[in-house]
């Protein structure tokens, strides 16, 4: 440890013994065992060095199904190791003895199951507690990976059903199925806490944020069904006179069925006639189990003409490719690439159900400091281009053939595509445009009066007179300065107004970005954010290298299901209500989310706060209600519900937390506060947010004990793990290597990312392949040995780490060369027929087809394509590698987990004191 600096003073010298760390005397037992509720560890202070307690792991170790994930009361966990008095260490610590009884000699069980050494401790040094921590992270390590393990074997063969107000889902790495008896499915929605404080002051006191992160469109595994969609004809869906809440299981039905109560604000409502049925002796309606929106708790409403705009039911939304056709985008490959994916990929655009085809229409547009429009109409023998050079005053130059039927149009869009690259084959145009091309895809669709998608491949920063022209800004001399949210800012304000008119039109932008120098992604990616759309980069893009990412991304990309010109509201019963939203999207007043196109991928994160007191008997609802077009041009709405519990204990609300969820929404929290403070101020409201919640629990929940200890609840341990990658992460601290358009790409991703992929996006899965049995280690280089080979990934990025002391045979088997020196580093490209090419060849043993089985595995649980590097142990690629070892301390001062668990303990202290 350091011996001063951020982390405090410590001085040599001397700790009482462990004690014990009992749970809340008040607390309701678990629901699902009866486990320890905290976790504690007792760092050094001023008074010299302490060894560690636990009653749980403290250290992440992983899962096969992903990085470490917290989740209450799981399993039990058995003693830490610890080094009787008088006990000489003359080599690294070794792997702890076997146990073969819970209960061992020398171990009292203590009331709540947990196990501590019935003997003392002799005193320690600090380089013995450094030592004793070495050893006992390896001994935790394994036991975390078994409370993943336990997870997906007792939690994963069952489905999780969901008819139970209140229950925590399985960990987002276990693979489960979905029952749906009423409550929306995890896969939809996601909460910080199921357990929520009845009074606001509670809530304060705790400081947990209580936030739901909404995936309305999620895509589901083949096994479950999609949404019902009921059909009430032309009366529409029944709503709540008052609040307008849509029907769902926990309304009310009263009077014999006459009249229903509303579950969110209590008014009551008259049946209409057609919708009436009688009650049950329990009060229920006999039919309930016939209507979705009466048993499930997610469905979809068939809209009515009162739903659409100008009470007009839509047209089948339009796709515009729009390709960047200057010097840059030829020389590259880019242009060439892309017409020849095209013309087989319009094969794939998304359709409705069974449909014999897709209900979208595309056009064409390629554009340098002009703009060139395609009439693709079906009797053309050839296409026509039109040009408008008049960028500042943007007109679509034609409307008959601009949009046109694929299949209708086929002969003369494959002519287009072979003939773009040869016109512009000599072009010497490097300046570019930007927001005229936006401009010009809005007023297409605006003149065809439909929504859709604009396809934006672009190459450099737009610095042709026109519109939207932006100027080199790029100054890494801001980085820790005030100025430095500049970078996260858009330079100009004229890209809000055009996605603002975007989203009006229901005109979704996906932005594909193969910069060579900085091109501003901070401003070139706010059309795209505000209209629910995705951002992809490729920097330095070369055909040879980075053709499969591409080409897979954007096959992704183009066959999604979309929800086009949506609008979201989530509702609440009384006492809570939604405050804040965080994602790509939208927000013309304080409660309706617009979103010009929404699918399967992005999340909307709302945050709630009290506006009165909750009721435990009662609970708390919410219903997010989407109202969307779908691909085939029909109006619907998709509704989830969730009733979640409410408590007056804080014990219950830190039992029913869920700790991925919570880092998703402070990643995301943190993220948007770049725009407007100083990051140091962003990281600090971070740490102290965190040190608030666990000085609650530690002065409410816990039983009395030593201040030299670190009290964790049972489902926050992993907490300060988590916390510090997002505290190190790219955005908030860093490296040197790291651009400013890096920062900014980053940013804008995490903002929809769901739990799933925030929580290996900040701390990534490290998988041992050949000598070691655990699926996943921590992200530690302590962790790595030379004799194995490793898969490391975090939702972007593959890497393959050889070390250097791999046998011989192995080295055969995955990269058929005899020795390490003779293995290529670097990336893996595509070979002829699609496989992995020369550095990691297709080869016909099992371990080969273990490993290229796992990294095909790995991309499909993915919404990006990872493109997978070779990286050998002392290679000038493995410092990149261990920038994603997260636990370690990084190049741009970002703490290790051991330095930084010291740092949060002693800031909770001075919160208790």
């Amino acid at each position: 440890f350091p011996n001063s600096g951020l982390y405090g003073s410590y001085s040599q010298g001397q700790a009482p013994p462990l004690s014990q760390t009992q749970g809340h005397p008040g607390a309701q037992p678990p629901q699902r065992s009866a486990l320890p509720q905290a976790s504690s560890f007792t760092p050094p202070a001023s008074g010299g060095p302490r060894m560690p307690s636990m009653s749980g792991p403290l250290l992440p170790g992983q899962g096969f199904g992903g990085p470490p994930v917290s989740q209450p009361n799981h399993v039990s966990s058995p003693p830490p190791q610890v080094l009787p008095p008088g006990t000489q260490m003359t080599g690294p610590p070794g792997p702890p003895p076997p146990m073969h009884s819970s209960q061992q000699p020398g171990y009292q069980l203590q009331q709540n199951g947990e196990f501590f050494p019935s003997h003392s401790f002799s005193w320690l040094s600090g380089t013995w507690y450094f030592l004793f921590f070495c050893h006992f992270t390896h001994v935790t390590s394994s036991l975390q990976i078994q409370v993943i393990e336990d997870d997906r074997n007792n939690r994963g063969s069952e489905p999780f059903v969901t008819g139970v107000r209140g229950q925590v889902p399985p960990l987002v790495t276990t693979n489960f199925l979905v029952k749906d008896q009423g409550n929306a499915s995890p896969r939809y929605i996601r909460c910080t806490s199921y357990n929520i404080p009845c009074t606001s002051d509670m809530a304060k006191q705790a400081q947990v944020p209580l936030a739901a992160v909404i995936k309305p469109l999620a895509r589901l595994p083949p096994e479950e069904a999609s949404p019902y969609v009921v059909d009430h004809g032309e009366s529409g869906p029944l709503r709540c006179n008052r609040c307008k809440a849509y029907m769902c299981p926990f309304m009310q039905f009263i009077e014999g069925g006459r009249r229903f109560q509303c579950c969110f604000c209590s008014c009551i409502n008259d049946v209409p006639p057609q919708y009436f049925q009688h009650l049950d002796h329990t009060g229920k309606r006999v039919d309930a189990y016939d209507r979705p929106e009466l048993s499930l708790g997610s469905y979809e409403f068939l809209a009515t003409v009162d739903y659409c705009k100008n009470n007009k039911f839509p047209s089948p939304p339009a796709f515009i490719f729009m390709i960047d056709v200057s010097y840059n985008a030829i020389r590259s490959g880019l242009v060439r690439l892309l017409c020849e994916e095209l013309k087989s990929l319009l094969d794939c655009l998304p359709r409705e159900g069974r449909a014999e085809e897709s209900a979208i229409r595309v056009g064409f547009v390629t554009y340098n400091k002009v703009l060139h429009f395609y009439n693709v109409k079906s009797s053309l023998a050839q296409p026509q281009m039109m040009v408008v050079s008049d960028v500042a005053d943007m007109f679509v130059p034609l409307l008959d053939g601009f949009l046109v039927n694929v299949n209708e149009s086929r002969a003369v869009i494959t002519s287009l595509l072979d003939q773009i690259p040869e016109m512009f084959a000599d072009t010497r145009e490097t300046e570019t445009v930007f927001a005229p091309v936006i401009q010009a895809g809005m007023e297409a669709l605006k003149a065809a009066e439909c929504a859709g998608k604009l396809f934006l491949f672009h190459t450099s920063l737009p610095i042709a007179e026109a519109p939207g022209k932006l100027k080199n800004r790029d100054d890494r001399k801001l980085i820790n300065t005030d100025k430095e949210k500049t970078l996260f800012q858009p330079q100009t304000g004229a890209y809000q107004t055009l996605a603002k008119e975007c989203v009006a039109q229901g005109c979704c932008v996906d932005l594909f970005l193969f910069p060579n120098q900085y091109v501003d992604v901070a401003t070139l990616c706010v059309v795209p954010q505000l209209t629910g759309g995705s951002v992809y980069k490729y920097a330095c893009f070369q055909v040879e290298n980075d053709q499969e990412r591409f080409l897979s991304d954007l096959r992704r990309d183009v066959q999604k299901v979309v929800g086009f010109d949506a609008v979201m509201r989530v509702r609440t019963s009384t006492g809570i209500r939604a405050v804040d939203f965080f994602g790509a999207f939208y927000m013309s007043n304080t409660t309706d989310v617009e979103l010009a196109g929404l699918d399967g991928d992005k999340t909307v994160t709302v945050e709630f706060k009290h506006d009165d007191r909750l009721n435990e008997e009662s609970g708390a609802l919410l219903q997010c209600a989407l109202l969307y077009t779908s691909c085939a041009g029909q109006r619907r709405l998709r509704i989830h519900n969730l009733a979640l519990n409410c408590c007056t204990q804080l014990a219950d609300l830190y039992r029913n937390c869920e700790t991925d969820t919570l880092i998703n929404y402070m990643a995301k929290f943190a993220y948007r506060g770049v725009l407007n403070s100083p990051v140091k101020t962003v990281r600090d409201a971070l740490i102290t947010q965190c040190a608030q919640i666990l000085a609650c629990y530690r002065k409410n929940c816990a039983s009395p004990s030593s201040a030299g200890q670190l009290i964790l609840p049972e489902c926050m341990k992993l907490l300060p793990v988590y916390l510090n990658c997002v505290l190190k992460s790219d955005v908030l601290q860093p490296g040197a290597e790291v651009t400013t358009d890096d920062r900014a790409y980053v940013r804008q991703l995490v903002t929809s990312m769901d739990v799933a992929e925030t929580n290996v996006f900040f701390y990534p899965r490290l998988l041992p392949l050949v000598t070691t049995e655990p699926p996943a280690v921590r992200a530690s280089e302590e962790r790595l040995s030379d004799g194995d080979i490793y898969l490391l990934e975090n939702g972007l990025n593959l890497f393959l780490w050889v070390g250097a002391s791999v046998q011989q045979g192995v080295v055969q088997s995955l990269f058929s060369v005899s020795s390490f020196s003779q293995i290529t580093s670097g990336l893996v490209r595509a070979g002829s027929q699609g496989e992995m090419g020369s550095i990691l060849p297709v080869l016909d043993n099992p371990l080969s087809k273990k490993v290229r089985g796992l990294v095909d595995s790995l991309r499909a649980q993915r919404s990006r394509y990872m493109k997978l590097i070779v990286v050998k142990q002392e290679d000038k690629l493995e410092m990149l590698f261990k920038h994603f070892l997260v636990e370690d301390k990084s190049l741009s001062g970002g703490a290790s987990y051991v330095d930084f668990l010291c740092h949060m303990h002693k800031e909770i202290r001075q919160l208790l004191s």
